[in-house]
């Protein structure tokens, strides 16, 4: 009897008590200050909601399940040896070259233009693409319009860039550098402040918001030029194998907190660059904010890049792009 009511007891309280939290591992490439990091746990603390805690995202910056390689995040999520991803498109670009698409020099003239790709047919051309490499995009977010730094001297023209050793992120931008008479050096995000603060490179380019304050770039940079040449996505991403696994009503939560999470993360982003320019002037930055002559100088320079990448990315999915960021 005592063994019949203790079995029965047991087995009430495990109905009641709730099943342990599955964890979920997900990667991204920079800094715990970041908009990167607040977007991840803006999903997480959203997923927990969502799922009554049944999944507990655990984030990890700086790269830290790749060993450090920002690039090597999104093969690694492909084959299953990470669950989540937020990363930016000219990362996975060694991984899917198309990609690349999203950072050509100078394709979008404002936020506006990047929003129609991303929501529409050239978002949903590359997610077919990732999808083909093992990964589900969920959701897209931001890193922005990117910015160049640098110690030595305001950028005005093509010409002010000839000699710098300047810090890029993937083999686009070293073209694009290449392009300008710049001496490019591909590396890691976490190697990029010791090298700033030593001198072994003099400038970096990044996205105001997302980057340059949170990772206190304007520490070791005096000079900042606005000048919009590129624009780099980010996007959440799952192991296929895992979202394959999910029923829809699981798959529905996954995509609600995505969805939510990298809208706010977009637009925190985009608030912090707004106030950025001001914040910099008053940590000592000098900001040259280039005229529309400038620009078109920067945008000719630069043009060599465009069309080899364009002819490494496709024209069929170039003209995607391009149309639809052009659209009215």
């Amino acid at each position: 009897m005592f063994t019949r009511l203790a079995l029965g007891l047991t087995a009430a309280l495990s109905l009641s008590l709730p099943a342990a939290a599955e964890t979920l591992r997900l990667s991204h490439n920079t800094g715990d200050q970041t908009t990167w990091q607040k977007g991840a746990d803006k999903f997480a603390e959203l997923l927990a909601a969502e799922t009554g805690g049944a999944y507990d995202v655990r984030v990890f910056p700086n790269a830290q399940l790749s060993g450090g390689d920002q690039m090597k995040q999104a093969e690694m999520t492909g084959r299953g040896a990470i669950d989540l991803v937020l990363t930016s498109a000219i990362n996975v670009t060694p991984l899917a070259p198309e990609m690349a698409a999203f950072s050509l020099p100078y394709l979008y003239p404002d936020y506006a233009a990047v929003d129609r790709t991303t929501a529409g047919a050239a978002g949903d051309k590359m997610e077919e693409i990732m999808e083909g490499h093992g990964i589900h995009v969920l959701a897209w977010g931001e890193n922005g319009f990117r910015e160049v730094t640098n110690s030595k001297r305001p950028i005005t023209s093509p010409a002010d860039m000839a000699g710098l050793k300047m810090r890029v992120a993937g083999p686009m931008y070293i073209d694009v550098m290449n392009d300008l008479g710049a001496n490019p050096q591909q590396m890691q995000w976490t190697e990029t402040f010791p090298a700033l603060q030593q001198g072994v490179v003099d400038g970096q380019e990044n996205p105001i918001g997302a980057v340059i304050i949170p990772q206190r770039v304007y520490e070791v940079q005096k000079y900042i030029t606005p000048w919009h040449y590129s624009y780099d996505p980010l996007f959440l991403g799952i192991s296929k194998a895992r979202w394959d696994g999910f029923d829809d009503a699981t798959k529905a939560q996954f995509q609600k907190a995505a969805d939510e999470a990298m809208a706010w993360q977009i637009q925190i982003s985009r608030d912090a660059t707004a106030e950025g320019l001001e914040f910099l002037k008053e940590q000592g930055m000098e900001v040259y904010e280039p005229s529309a002559e400038e620009l078109a100088a920067f945008r000719e320079a630069t043009k060599p890049s465009f069309e080899k990448w364009s002819n490494q990315i496709g024209a069929d999915i170039v003209q995607l792009f391009t149309d639809e960021a052009n659209a009215q």
